[in-house]
Order: structure tokens, then C-alpha cells, then sequence
């Protein structure tokens, strides 16, 4: 049976409520927890999830990073994934550089192609493919927008930005992810595309979500609904305004306002129903399913476990779900299972999303602290629980 190391969360958490010279009935006094809640999880009695995270983060004032550990460079580099990360880097620095008249480029439209390739990899958590093409791509299509620019060229661009946030925040580098949102939002004011500048709103929002700063996060969704509002009213523009309301559904859980996660669930199921699954748009996902899926989510965040179990039980994804959706819903559902005493369920929920998402789960920080919940609960650890917990490096 693998043992609790000492290198987890809630040792984390200790460490710099410490430094803050906080007592434990001090800090639980400073966010929205019990103390006992605190002291189980400092000792890893009980799982550090993410919206736990966040409080602390923001009560102490400092990066979620500084207590989840991201990224996990140890099992990064075993996998041989943060190699990757550098070249990343280097290409989002090209931005301002204009056209490299050394470099070879494929012609325009297998570019904006690769661009679009690329979103569809990551939806599909092949993290490993889309990170080794991405640069190229990026050095080749920052060249070709300088030489012949075109807003089908700049939008393109935008959308590898965007690729590489969606990768580097899954393997743990927010440093990274918000210099990639920078680059697009600078492409995006060069295509001239509203619903571009909207949905790089959306993602910064969920930055601030998972910071814990959830007014920062409603402003630039708000923001974001009066960029999109400059466009007219296609299904691209209400599929980016349906995707908004789902994140502040998710935003306003965290803030403990249902009232406003009600009413952004009912405008976001409003637009769903308007336009039907609209999961090509963006590569946002939005539809109805993706609209449950947030109902169920706010759930979660809300702490209303019984709710959440309900809602899960009776969701069925479709086959066209993207699979980075799919991995994102059973790991919320194993938390829940945790939550509601149903272990075996959890464990079960976990090795189906690892199955779908091996990459996006092994990474994913509330994968881990509910495998090691499991493991600290566990009398006696099954086989298949002592694998999952040696693959995440416990």
C-alpha cells in the first residue's frame, strides 16, 4: 500500500499559513471553512479541492500554484512533456518580430488548417501531439500574417494562442497560459473578431476563478458579453454568449450567489436550446450537455454534494462530447463520490477518465488529491488504487 508522503497540498497550505504566522483557528477564521475542515486536510485526512484551494490561496496571497505544487515537473519530465514547454515559450516571444524571411512556410490555408488541427487535438487530450506541432505552427503563421495579413490569418494565429493556454494550463504552467491569452487577444484586435476578443474573456475569467478572485472573474465576463455584443447575432456570437454565461454560472457558485448561478444557467440553457449543440464554435462545447454539465459543476462548487450526485446520475454525454469534457465531468463526479461516502464509485469514475484523458488526468490537481483522499481513507488499498497512486507520483 503506497504511504501519504509529506509533499502534498495540505502540507503545503501549512507551510504558508505558517509563514503568514497564522494559527490554525486564525486562517479558518480568514476563509469560508471550518477549522476542523482545515486541520483534516493540512494532515491529508481529507482532499484539497480546488475551491478550498482557491480561499487559501487568496487568503494568504499567493499563487494556487505556490499550494498545488503545478506544475508536477518530476512526473512532467518522466513523460517527457516539460522538454516540450521551452520551444512554446520561445514562439509565443514572436509576436512582435514580423516576418522571418529564413523560414519555410506551408501556403495559408494548410496553416489555418493546422491552426484548427491543432484546437481539435487538445479537445481530444492529445496534449503530447499538439505541444510538438504547436511552435512550428505559431513561427510559421506569425511569419505569413506579417507577409500577407489577412483576418483568416490573424484569426488562425489567435486560435494557436489559444492551443497553447489550453496546453500549458493542463500541464500546470498558468505563468505561461496568461502570456499565451496576452498574444491572443493582440491577434484578435488585428482579425477584428468580437467573438475572438470574447472568448480570450472567458478564459482570462477562469483564470481569476481559479484564483479565487471571483469579482475580477465576473467583470471580464461581463466584459466578455459586451465585446460579443459588438458582433451581430449569429450562432457563433450566441454560442460564445451561452459559454460566458455557463463560466459565470461556475464563477458565481464559487461566490456562493445561486441566485446568479441560476440565472446564468437559465440564459445559457436558453441560447442551447436556440441553437442545438453548437460544440464546433470555438472548440467551446457549448449545447445542452455542456449547459448539464455546468449545472452540475456549479453544484459541486457550492458544496451541495446530494444535488450534484442527483444531477450526475441522470446525465448522459453524448458520443460527440469532447473527450477533455468527458475527463473534466468524471473527475468532478469522482470528488462527488468521494463526497457522498461512495469510494469504490469514485475510484471507478477516475480510471474511466484516465482511460478517456490519461495526460489531462495525471495532471489534473483534483484528480490527484482524490486519489490521495482514497488512498488515505482506503483500509486496504485494491490493486487498482495502488496503481493510480503510483501514476501520480504518490
Amino acid at each position: 500500500m503506497p504511504t501519504l508522503d509529506d509533499d502534498h497540498t495540505g502540507t503545503r497550505i501549512k507551510e504558508q499559513r505558517r509563514l503568514a504566522r497564522l494559527t490554525q483557528r486564525e486562517f479558518a477564521d480568514r476563509i469560508p471553512y471550518s477549522y476542523s475542515y482545515l486541520t483534516q486536510v493540512e494532515c491529508g485526512a481529507r482532499p484539497a479541492t480546488s475551491d478550498f484551494v482557491a480561499a487559501c490561496a487568496h487568503a494568504l496571497q499567493v499563487d494556487v500554484t505556490v499550494l498545488t505544487g503545478q506544475p508536477y515537473v518530476t512526473e512532467l519530465q518522466r513523460d517527457r512533456l516539460a522538454e516540450l514547454i521551452r520551444p512554446i515559450r520561445e514562439a509565443l516571444d514572436l509576436y512582435d518580430l514580423g516576418a522571418n524571411p529564413e523560414l519555410r512556410t506551408r501556403p495559408a490555408n494548410e496553416l489555418i488548417s493546422e491552426a484548427d488541427r491543432l484546437c481539435s487535438e487538445v479537445r481530444a487530450t492529445h496534449l503530447r501531439n499538439a505541444a510538438r506541432a504547436l511552435p512550428g505552427a505559431i513561427a510559421e503563421l506569425t511569419h505569413t500574417a506579417w507577409s500577407e495579413p489577412s483576418t483568416k490569418l490573424w484569426q488562425a494565429l489567435a486560435s494557436t494562442y489559444r492551443t497553447a493556454h489550453d496546453i500549458t494550463v493542463k500541464l500546470g504552467y498558468y505563468d505561461l497560459s496568461a502570456v499565451a491569452l496576452d498574444r491572443m487577444a493582440w491577434a484578435a484586435e488585428r482579425a477584428s473578431d468580437p467573438c475572438l476578443g470574447a472568448v480570450r474573456q472567458y478564459m482570462r475569467a477562469l483564470v481569476y476563478f481559479r484564483e479565487g478572485e471571483y469579482t475580477i472573474g465576473q467583470r471580464l465576463v461581463a466584459s466578455g458579453h459586451d465585446i460579443v455584443g459588438q458582433a451581430e447575432e449569429t450562432r457563433e456570437a450566441l454560442a460564445v454568449a451561452g459559454q460566458l454565461h455557463l463560466g459565470a454560472s461556475v464563477i458565481s457558485a464559487r461566490a456562493e450567489d445561486e441566485t446568479a448561478v441560476d440565472r446564468h444557467i437559465t440564459e445559457a440553457s436558453g441560447i442551447a436550446k436556440r441553437i442545438g449543440d453548437a460544440s464546433d464554435v470555438h472548440w467551446l462545447s457549448f449545447g445542452p450537455a455542456n449547459v448539464a454539465m455546468h449545472r452540475m459543476s456549479a453544484a459541486v462548487e457550492m458544496r451541495q454534494y446530494d444535488d450534484a450526485m442527483k444531477q450526475a446520475r441522470k446525465l448522459h454525454l453524448p458520443a460527440s462530447i469532447a473527450t477533455s469534457r468527458r475527463a473534466h465531468f468524471l473527475i468532478d463526479r469522482a470528488r462527488t463520490e468521494v463526497e457522498t461516502g461512495h469510494t469504490d464509485k469514485a475510484l471507478e469514475h477516475l480510471m474511466m477518465a484516465r482511460r478517456a484523458a490519461p495526460e489531462q488526468t495525471r495532471y489534473h490537481p483534483g484528480a490527484r488529491e482524490t486519489i490521495r483522499s482514497l488512498v488515505h481513507l482506503s483500509r486496504r488499498t485494491p490493486d487498482t488504487l495502488n496503481h493510480m497512486a503510483a501514476w501520480i507520483g504518490l
